[in-house]
């Protein structure tokens, strides 16, 4: 049976309140078992620090008045577990990215808890519609790893999400998920383990895909978190417990996220439109689901139902800058630029063939970050 198709029976499995749909063979799970129990042995050796706290206001040379409200749900990648600076997390990389791109500050709220599963949504999507400011402008989530890693249904952790999107929905606040991770690139995983890993990962962001879309939101494929680079360079890409990613790990995945985030709140300077050239196109959603969930980095949004269009944005690497000196600095342009030139040339200067990074190969000009201000 295709991905789509399976992704498909998922989602309406969730839908309509149908039983678990297994994605592994029951023939399959005394050697699964065996494996889990020896990747369990080595994954987890180092210890992973606490994620660091980043919450505050981003973007002041842009002022203070007015900022966007950016938030970060779901497990620990959200949190930016296994970095030891703030501004080293997802949500501090996307709160100055988002700035320097829109140019104006961008205050950061991240309630996303290490270890969760999707059953931890409700109560994360209750917290940020209780602020007194009332929902975010823009909320991202990242979810799916522990699901897989401790069985839950696909059909229960995909409904879960789809209730989480639609009460973000339904308060005005657009939502980004980054669908479950490849969890076969975790090194000390081996086969058969390693290759049940991936399917079961890639069939439950495909059917993510397919809920987060029907409710109006949109994803981007993080895939093994995101590209060639983690598969081919582990030891760079995770952290010390070989399972968080490190901080370059964190770099590389915002800055697939970034682009459809700023897309989102209509600041990214790129059409929504299909760009045949790159690959991309508006198909059934199901197939988009699909297509996506084998290249990370791709961007599905909904078109007229049941379409959905299926972007690979360009997008430029994204750096951490340190703290201390460059607390308050702000989302400052790179010398010689502005932060709307380097908005513009996001657009325009690093153009992407079929999935090819420009990071990995040192073409893409960093979007400058600072460091959070309480």
């Amino acid at each position: 049976m295709s991905r789509a198709r399976v992704a498909r029976r998922i989602a309406a499995g969730a839908a309509y309140g149908g039983g678990s749909i297994g994605l592994i063979g029951v023939a399959a799970m005394g050697v699964v078992l065996a494996e889990a129990q020896l990747a369990k042995r080595t994954v987890g050796t180092g210890t992973a620090p606490l994620p660091p706290a980043a919450d505050g206001l981003y973007g002041r040379p842009f002022g203070t008045e007015d900022p966007l409200r950016l938030a970060l749900l779901g497990d620990s990648t959200a949190a930016g577990q296994g970095v030891r600076r703030a501004g080293q997390t997802p949500g501090a990389l996307l709160a100055s990215g988002l700035a320097a791109v829109a140019e104006r500050p961008v205050a950061l709220r991240n309630v996303a808890l290490s270890g969760a599963r999707s059953d931890d949504l409700e109560r994360q999507v209750s917290l940020l519609l209780a602020q007194p400011l009332g929902p975010p402008d823009v909320c991202v989530i990242m979810i799916g790893a522990n699901d897989v890693t401790h069985r839950m249904p696909a059909t229960e952790s995909v409904r879960l999400l789809a209730a989480a999107v639609r009460r973000l929905r339904t308060a005005g606040a657009e939502v980004v998920v980054g669908t479950c991770p490849d969890l076969g690139t975790i090194e000390p995983v081996y086969q058969p383990l390693r290759w049940l890993a991936r399917r079961a990962s890639r069939q439950l962001a495909a059917a993510q895909t397919i809920v987060v879309v029907e409710q109006g939101g949109r994803t981007v494929s993080l895939g093994d978190l995101l590209g060639p680079e983690f598969e081919a360079n582990p030891r760079e890409m995770f952290g010390v417990d070989l399972f968080h990613p490190s901080a370059e790990g964190y770099a590389t995945a915002a800055m697939a996220v970034l682009p459809t985030l700023c897309a989102s709140l209509g600041v990214w300077p790129e059409p929504d439109r299909p760009e045949p050239e790159r690959r991309e196109g508006v198909l059934p959603v199901a197939k988009a689901a699909a297509a996506a969930a084998r290249q990370a980095g791709t961007e599905v949004t909904g078109a007229r139902a049941p379409w959905a269009l299926l972007k690979h944005r360009r997008r430029r690497r994204l750096t951490e800058t340190g703290t201390g000196d460059a607390a308050g600095s702000g989302a400052a342009a790179s010398p010689g630029s502005t932060a709307g030139d380097s908005a513009g040339n996001a657009a325009g200067d690093s153009a992407e063939d079929g999935g090819r990074r420009e990071g990995r190969e040192g073409r893409a000009e960093p979007l400058p970050q600072d460091s959070p201000q309480s």
